[in-house]
């Protein structure tokens, strides 16, 4: 029976990872086509609701292939992470050098690629004379929720971008717009997507109204509209979907929370989706593990490191099962090099093929977003107390919901503690999934951490990444001066 169950998980992955990336041979075909059949194609295509699910799947083909280095890279900026070989260079903290200028902007293509298939989707669905009005809100929506997703992962790296949407799509000069106009892009999405968007997906992988209220929590405490953030967050709390997963050992985090034959979990808000598949595969677990940890069947890369004399990892509480996940691994930077297991697959069909989903949104940064946005506006309460003690129970394998000796007291902290608190939390929680150096931006405290944990001083380019020369080069309405600084 166990692998009976097995086999039927790995087949609902490989059919959710198979079907979100269909429609990228669309526009891809398309392409090649001359003028009279794209007229076609563009009049005929984009009819029925099978058409609008192969364009809608088109969306996250470029968007969940870009997510893994982009965690990597995010990682490497923190106060914890290091890269190795050609990602060594992030541990500078003072820009990018020429081999990691293309590879960022690889990256920026394929989340442009992402906002173009979402352009399409919310720009042909009211013009189908098949849809019905709820499907034809329901697809916008779900690309609508994407392309914000997107643009904000664009404006936190690189600051002003262009906006591409579906009025400008067959422009090919776009002026960049400042972080404001597209922070008011992010925002208009998102009251969309909250608003047809269902409470629940048809399948897993894809976006819900708790999904968008995360993201919409996430985007207003990043513009430091707390109150907005708070309220957001306490919806999704309120709506009782979700719930943190109960752990006992390093072990469970692997396989009941990142577990490569997990479909979903009762804690999962937002993921992007893989199955052991090659070309549909999470190259994540291979970059981050070691051969001799026996984590992943096609041993790893170990490109991306720690350290345990790092006062990060030396301060981290023994006990905690996330510490667990780290290993010392020494392959010849010192006895003190330490690896990460969080994702193990040991049935990948290939680097690159690992089944392990990556999660954009979990209930527990939930909390800590609602946590830290109530602290802001009311100070210390028992309720973003309470929030901030159920991961940090789980994380000690107790019940999240019951008190325990390990919970954080009231009458022991102030507010700048309790914040603070918060902010390692985090770190503690989604390591590996690109929060911490994003987290550190957005409180002003990038510099004091990373001199504090690592003894490097930043760059000022180092919190910005270089707008590709392409674009300035070809994107006629831009120029070199729209570069960012030190670049």
């Amino acid at each position: 029976m166990k692998t009976l169950k097995n086999y039927r998980l790995l087949n609902s992955k490989l059919l959710i990872a198979g079907v979100l990336a269909v429609g990228g041979l669309v526009s891809s075909c398309s392409d090649l086509l001359e003028e009279e059949p794209k007229t076609i194609v563009t009049e005929n295509f984009y009819q029925s609701k099978s058409d609008f699910d192969a364009a809608t799947n088109a969306i996250y083909f470029p968007l969940r292939m870009v997510r893994s280095e982009q965690v990597a890279v995010l990682s490497a900026h923190t106060d914890w992470g290091y890269g190795r070989g050609s990602r060594a260079q992030y541990n500078d903290f003072d820009g990018f050098n020429p081999t990691n200028i293309n590879t960022a902007a690889e990256r920026w293509n394929s989340f442009y690629q992402g906002i173009r298939n979402a352009n399409i989707v919310i720009q042909k669905a009211p013009l189908s004379e098949i849809l019905t009005e709820e499907e034809i809100n329901s697809y916008a929506a779900e690309a609508k929720f994407l392309r914000a997703l997107t643009y904000f992962d664009l404006v936190r790296n690189w600051g002003g971008v262009p906006l591409r949407t579906e009025l400008n799509i067959e422009e090919k000069d776009v002026p960049k717009s400042s972080p404001v106009e597209v922070y008011g892009l992010i925002l208009a999405d998102l009251a969309d997507a909250e608003m047809y968007l269902p409470s629940s997906a048809a399948e897993s992988g894809r976006p819900t109204q708790w999904s968008a209220k995360t993201l919409l929590a996430d985007v207003y405490l990043q513009l430091e509209d707390y109150e907005m953030a708070k309220m957001k967050a306490q919806e999704v709390m309120d709506g009782g979907e979700f719930q943190l997963v109960e752990i006992s050992s390093a072990d469970d985090i692997r396989e009941k929370i990142f577990g490569a034959a997990l479909i979903s979990s009762s804690e999962e808000i937002f993921s992007f989706k893989f199955a052991r598949q090659t070309g549909q595969g999470n190259g994540l677990p291979w970059i981050l593990n070691h051969p001799s940890t026996g984590l992943y069947n096609f041993g790893g890369a170990y490109a991306h490191y720690g350290d345990a004399t790092n006062p990060f990892h030396k301060e981290w509480e023994d006990g905690d099962l996330r510490k667990g996940l780290w290993q010392i691994v020494d392959f010849g930077l010192g006895d003190s090099t330490i690896v990460n297991g969080k994702y193990a697959e040991s049935q990948a069909v290939d680097n690159t093929g690992a089944g392990n989903d990556l999660p954009v949104y979990r209930y527990p940064e939930l909390l800590l977003i609602y946590a830290e946005a109530s602290a802001r506006v009311d100070g210390l309460t028992v309720d973003n107390l309470e929030a901030v003690n159920q991961v940090h129970r789980r994380a000690f394998g107790l019940d999240p919901m019951m008190e325990s000796e390990m919970d954080f007291e009231m009458g022991e902290l102030t507010i700048d503690d309790f914040l603070d608190l918060i902010l390692q939390e985090k770190a503690y929680e989604t390591q590996f999934e690109g929060k911490r150096w994003l987290d550190l931006k957005r409180t002003g405290r990038a510099e004091e951490f990373v001199m504090r944990n690592k003894g490097i001083t930043i760059s000022e380019k180092h919190y910005l990444w270089p707008i590709p020369l392409e674009e300035l080069n070809f994107n006629e309405a831009m120029s070199p001066s729209d570069q960012n600084p030190g670049y």
